[in-house]
C-alpha cells in the first residue's frame, strides 16, 4: 500500500506539472540521434544550461561519457577512476556545472543485472573523480543537486536487487558526500527508486519506492 501510494502521489504531481507546459515551445523540435555507437544502453544523462553542448551520459557497462559538442562526439571520462562499469544514475550540480555526481548500479530490472559500488563525484567537469559514498546501496536510482548549493545532494538508492537489505532509501548530504544521512527509510525489501524537487522550493521533495518483482 505504501508503494502504491508513493507512486500515485508521484504520478500526480508530474501530471500537474505536465498541464503548465506551452507545447508550442517544442512542437518544431525533432530527434536525432546521437551515439556514441559503443557506449551500450544508458538509463541516465545530464546537463547544464550554462554550457548547452556539454553533456554526460551513463552506460550500464560502459561508466561515464562526455561530449562538449552537442552529441556529434563523446569521450569516456571515468575509466581509470571507476572500479565498476554501470551508472545508472547522474546529475550536475545547476549553480556549478563543474560539478558532476555518478550513481552506479543498474536500477531498471531485466533477466541480468550489474550491480554498482557507491557514488563518485568530478569537481572538474568530468576530468577526474573521487568516490564519495554509499558503496553497499549497490543500486543508484536518481541524484538531484540543490540549485544554490551543490554540497546539498540527494539519493534515491534501490539497494541489492536479489535479497533482503537494509540499506534502502532516500538519502541526503550537506558536506558534498563527506557524510550522508538516511532522510527516507525504506523496507528491506522495497527501496527508494525515484526523488525529485519541486523547482520552485527545495525544501519541497518527493520520493517513489519500489522492489523486484518477486521480491515483495
Amino acid at each position: 500500500m505504501l508503494k502504491r501510494l508513493s507512486l500515485l502521489i508521484f504520478a500526480l504531481a508530474s501530471m500537474a506539472s505536465a498541464q503548465t507546459v506551452d507545447t508550442d515551445l517544442y512542437s518544431g523540435m525533432k530527434w536525432r540521434l546521437v551515439g556514441p555507437y559503443r557506449g551500450g544502453r544508458s538509463l541516465a544523462v545530464a546537463g547544464s544550461v550554462q554550457r548547452p553542448k556539454e553533456y554526460f551520459f551513463g552506460a550500464t557497462g560502459g561508466g561515464v561519457w562526455k561530449t562538449v559538442d552537442g552529441g556529434t562526439s563523446w569521450a569516456p571520462v571515468s575509466d581509470g577512476f571507476f572500479t565498476t562499469a554501470t551508472v545508472g544514475a547522474i546529475a550536475v550540480a545547476p549553480s556549478n556545472p563543474d560539478i558532476v555526481v555518478a550513481g552506479t548500479g543498474e536500477r531498471d530490472i531485466r533477466g541480468n543485472i550489474s550491480h554498482g559500488d557507491g557514488l563518485y563525484r568530478s569537481d572538474d567537469a568530468g576530468k577526474t573523480w573521487r568516490k564519495i559514498g554509499l558503496e553497499d546501496t549497490q543500486t543508484i536510482s536518481r541524484i538531484v543537486i540543490h540549485p544554490t548549493n551543490p554540497e546539498v545532494i540527494y539519493v534515491a538508492a534501490l539497494g541489492h536487487i536479489y535479497g533482503k537489505h537494509s540499506a534502502r532509501g532516500v538519502y541526503k548530504t550537506t558536506d558534498g558526500g563527506k557524510s550522508w544521512a538516511k532522510v527516507l527509510a525504506g523496507t528491506d525489501r522495497a527501496g527508494a527508486v525515484n526523488v525529485v524537487m519541486d523547482p520552485s522550493n527545495p525544501e519541497v521533495l518527493l520520493a517513489s519506492t519500489g522492489a523486484r518483482p518477486g521480491l515483495i
